[in-house]
């Protein structure tokens, strides 16, 4: 029998601690510190965390832009969660799990084990065939729907030198790159995290010059082929 699938989850009360919110909170370092801090996250079956909203399963969503343009996509029917199948989304990522180097989990530092869970993540589902920065940019938290009540985003903003990205994974179809204006046309089939990053788009940092540091530290890093 195959084993259940482990996600990565902080207990909600860590969140409220720091301060709930609803939507953005461009405030990223304060509530990464509280998730990252000594026997604060923690792995647990899914089949729990999705139903317990006394947990928020940490979800990295990955926005690619190039220019004005923000890579976009529609979920197809061999999406994980298929409670966002056919909905269009600008962010890339997934729920963290263990490798089976991560043992014992009592040992880990989550820090290094999203940074990794991260770039692993968005390989499986792109080829990002171009240098660009991870910078974490952002968090969502929407308790407006059974989805968004199991889960929070770390938004991370990966700025491309050129719009070179390939699928890998089934479930991404009609994948391009979208001016803002093409996306709000599109509104009413973004998702929720999408609309709530389309509508503050211009709010996120476009230079570490001006903003706080990245949760992984500056560096270009090239993808691989498809």
């Amino acid at each position: 029998m195959a084993l259940e699938e482990q996600v990565l989850v902080v207990e909600r009360d860590v969140v409220e601690r720091v301060g709930m919110f609803q939507g953005l909170s461009l405030d990223v370092e304060r509530y990464l510190d509280a998730f990252f801090a000594r026997d604060v996250a923690r792995f647990m079956p899914r089949s729990r965390a999705e139903a317990d909203p006394a947990f928020k399963q940490i979800i990295p969503y990955v926005i690619m832009t190039h220019g004005r343009k923000c890579l976009s996509y529609i979920r197809g029917v061999r999406a994980g969660e298929t409670r966002l199948v056919g909905r269009r989304s600008i962010g890339i990522g997934g729920h963290i799990n263990p490798t089976d180097d991560e043992a014992p989990l009592f040992e880990l530092d989550f820090r290094e084990v999203y940074q990794a869970a991260v770039k692993r993540e968005v390989a499986e589902e792109v080829a990002v065939e171009t240098a660009h920065p991870d910078r974490v940019v952002a968090l969502i938290n929407d308790d407006s729907n059974e989805v968004g009540q199991v889960h929070l985003g770390i938004v991370h903003l990966w700025e491309l030198e050129a719009p070179t990205v390939a699928k890998r994974e089934q479930m991404i179809t009609q994948m391009a790159f979208l001016t803002p204006s093409e996306l709000h046309a599109e509104r009413d089939n973004l998702e929720t995290w999408s609309q709530l990053c389309l509508n503050h788009l211009d709010d996120m940092p476009a230079s570490e010059r001006e903003h706080g540091k990245s949760l992984a530290g500056r560096g270009a890093t090239g993808g691989t082929s498809a």
